[in-house]
């Protein structure tokens, strides 16, 4: 039996449980504060976790923070805050699961906390990475624990210092995509422009639309705020001449998949996560690169330019990374 605690910030931690589960052979449960995922098969369990970072009453009644609960434990930890009711209810529902359904693995994605926890209980413990300078005590500690590290992208690709120590113990299995076989055929010829996610702000993204337009583009926005969300943008990934994209692993990941031509804007992430994988895709010539606050015009120049590039997106090792990761955690060689 295989735990998973998948993270409840943003849809990349979700979207790669769903992409791994399907080539795992032992029965799962997965653990989240977020809702079940309506593409999960029925017969996975999921365990809803209470939230740890809302406002909790203290003994005295009054409402505290957890920021101001000593939630890094002065540093060594990411989030741990004294007191928090539900924080406690969390660790407390994996080892309840633990005894009661005799978990032998637990799949951490990510929680430098509950790699710690999992591996105290006795569990065989699988920590998913992500790139950035990750050196900070907190992850290592959970790498010095893990009985074997994930890391989502092709080796050589980012820089992970925190890595480098433990390379016996790390499996790189290439970017996971939940498209990975789908077929990425899509239009010859045309000019068409997809702007993905919440990348730009909205002026930028209205004079980019613009801009384009009067140029013989046509232009689809997605992911930008609730109402423009869509389950499966693959039909628009794989039609579009240039994505504009966020450089999060499963942005890339399905860039990847889609052999797309591609502008990526780094957001800001804790350890500097994206500006490290868009100066990799920078470097391996995968897509072009623009700063955040880039303008209308500057970005416009860019997807001009793209749309004559021939990137190998194969170098990225999306074709079968999903089974890579199954092998990984249930100790199969790749």
């Amino acid at each position: 039996m295989i735990g998973w605690y998948v993270h409840h910030h943003g849809f990349g931690h979700v979207s790669r449980f769903l992409a791994v589960q399907p080539h795992l052979r032992a029965p799962v449960i997965a653990f989240s504060s977020m809702p079940r995922p309506a593409a999960l098969a029925g017969d996975v369990e999921w365990v809803p976790l209470p939230p740890d970072a809302d406002t909790f009453e203290g003994p005295d009644g009054r409402p505290i923070d957890p920021r101001a609960a000593d939630p890094t434990v002065r540093g060594h930890l990411h989030w741990a805050p004294h007191g928090h009711p539900g924080h406690r209810a969390r660790l407390a529902a994996i080892a309840a699961a633990a005894v009661e359904r005799g978990l032998e693995t637990f799949v951490v994605d990510v929680s430098a906390e509950v790699v710690a926890f999992a591996r105290l209980l006795g569990l065989r413990t699988i920590a998913v990475t992500q790139p950035g300078a990750r050196v900070d005590p907190a992850h290592v500690l959970a790498y010095d624990l893990a009985d074997r590290i994930v890391a989502p992208w092709p080796e050589g690709a980012v820089p992970a210092p925190g890595l480098s120590p433990h390379g016996d113990r790390v499996t790189w299995t290439g970017g996971i995509s939940r498209f990975d076989g789908r077929d990425a055929s899509g239009p010859a010829d045309g000019r068409h422009a997809l702007l993905l996610g919440r990348v730009l702000r909205p002026g930028v993204r209205d004079e980019v639309d613009r801009l384009l337009r009067t140029r013989g583009w046509t232009v689809t926005s997605v992911g930008h705020d609730d109402a423009s969300r869509v389950d499966d943008p693959w039909p628009l990934l794989t039609r579009s001449t240039v994505v504009v994209s966020a450089a999060g692993q499963n942005s890339v990941a399905d860039l990847a998949a889609s052999g797309a031509r591609a502008v990526v804007i780094a957001q800001d992430r804790p350890f500097d996560e994206q500006h490290a994988t868009a100066d990799a895709l920078a470097a391996w010539g995968l897509a072009r690169q623009a700063p955040e606050d880039v303008s209308a015009p500057d970005l416009v120049a860019l997807i001009e330019r793209a749309a004559a590039d021939a990137p190998d997106w194969t170098r990225w090792r999306v074709a079968g990374a999903a089974r890579r990761m199954a092998d990984a955690i249930e100790g199969t060689p790749s």
